[in-house]
């Protein structure tokens, strides 16, 4: 784009994952296409430092049309050993080597809204420049999304604070902290906590913690007949989880046609509270109080005091709250309020349907936001080589009609583009 367009084809709000794969598809597709956002930002500052990847390193690439700037690329090419689980500020750099080798003309700028006109969107940046764009892709993560239960609302941050709110934990190093959940971001945590020298409770509703690994190998076999076992069971995205529930979960064209019920089962057992298993060792100091729940939470001086479900009483100085991401697209900030309103949701989700386009037209919806519709996988990082390809085929046709003057309507492109999502 030259410094005085003032419309483009293609805007999308986001740098991460599904931002930067999605804009490589695109410009490799040569449509016009503007990305907004600090590459990796999330995983910068609202990652605390020392987590790793629940993925395994095959399902951690970002993607691009010819395949050359994988996260092995990046490992080979910076001499990095093919270490797993994947430490996260390794994941930002290759994230950010990423950016710089597919994606090189970033604009750091934020969109601060999205609204909608006649024969597209109208897009303002922070800094009041506006302009056109035909097409709006989201792609912003989960941030917005920071689920804080009812019973610690109103509590300052100094006292009550969400997973996501902390790059370095270690300023917790000594003091008594709480930390709510049983999921992967609720237990590292606290194996971060305690490997700063904070004294930990991990506070869990679940009787029984789940936690994830890998298959063991059967000692009966041979080393050749494990192997081919193992090639022979492993689903097709090596992300953590039950192997029959993430073969199942591979094909977001499909869920997205399965039954509701179906659709339903297959998530709850996907994306279900569970730790990688790597992490129990770390979590040995930790004292695990579980089928329980914080009922209260009141400022007591500088410290906070809790009264738990079962009758037992806390001093702490922090709670930390492993309590996960609850979508729900009104908390966008940046579309108006009447964009919002015409987003046709579920629970909270955007009703997606082929393109990943929202009930907008021209309006999409990637990343968390679209499992919904397209699976759990697009909770994952894995997930970005389907989404991206499947998006900007179906934009680059969309804009390829209109280019010729054959500009379909909503409804009409949807039905004739539908074999246009076939899984990769």
């Amino acid at each position: 784009m030259r410094d005085n367009d003032t419309s483009c084809q293609v805007a999308i709000i986001g740098a991460g994952p599904y931002g930067l794969s999605t804009a490589a598809h695109l410009h490799a597709r040569k449509v016009e296409t503007r990305i907004f956002g600090e590459p990796m930002e999330f995983w910068k500052r609202q990652m605390p430092r020392g987590m790793f990847l629940r993925s395994a390193p095959s399902a951690s690439s970002l993607d691009d049309a010819g395949d050359r700037f994988r996260l092995s690329d990046y490992r080979s090419s910076h001499n990095l050993p093919n270490t797993k689980p994947v430490p996260i500020d390794e994941f930002v750099r290759y994230g950010e080597w990423f950016q710089e080798q597919a994606v090189p003309h970033v604009d750091r700028r934020r969109i601060v809204e999205v609204a909608q006109e006649s024969r597209g969107f109208r897009v303002r940046l922070d800094d009041g420049e506006e302009f056109q764009a035909r097409q709006v892709v989201v792609a912003t993560g989960i941030s917005p999304f920071a689920y804080r239960p009812t019973q610690f609302e109103g509590l300052p941050d100094a006292l009550v604070s969400h997973s996501l709110g902390h790059s370095d934990l270690s300023r917790f190093a000594r003091q008594k902290v709480v930390v709510v959940g049983s999921g992967q971001s609720a237990l590292e945590s606290a194996a971060i906590l305690c490997d700063a020298g904070a004294e930990v409770e991990v506070v869990a509703r679940t009787t029984k913690l789940n936690w994830l690994a890998a298959v063991p190998d059967n000692g009966s076999f041979s080393s050749a007949v494990r192997g081919v076992l193992s090639a022979i069971a492993r689903p097709p995205l090596d992300i953590m989880g039950p192997r029959f529930t993430v073969w199942l979960v591979a094909w977001p064209r499909l869920f997205r046609k399965s039954p509701q019920a179906l659709q339903d089962f297959l998530t709850a057992r996907a994306v279900r509270p569970a730790g990688s298993g790597w992490l129990r060792p770390r979590l040995v100091k930790a004292q695990m109080t579980l089928g329980c729940t914080v009922t209260t939470a009141a400022p007591a001086g500088s410290q906070l005091h809790l009264r738990l479900s079962d009758g037992t009483d806390r001093r702490v100085d922090h709670l930390l709250l492993g309590t996960g991401y609850r979508v729900d697209v009104s908390r966008y900030p940046f579309l108006t309020p009447t964009l919002r309103q015409a987003v046709e949701t579920y629970d909270g989700y955007p009703k997606l349907g082929v393109g990943f386009e929202s009930s907008v037209p021209g309006l999409h919806f990637l990343g968390t936001a679209a499992a919904k519709s397209f699976g759990p996988v697009c909770r994952f990082v894995a997930g970005t080589r389907y989404v991206s390809r499947a998006v900007s085929r179906f934009i680059a046709q969309r804009s390829s009609k209109s280019t010729n003057g054959h500009a379909p309507s909503a409804v009409s492109t949807r039905r004739g583009d539908a074999l246009a999502l076939r899984a990769e």
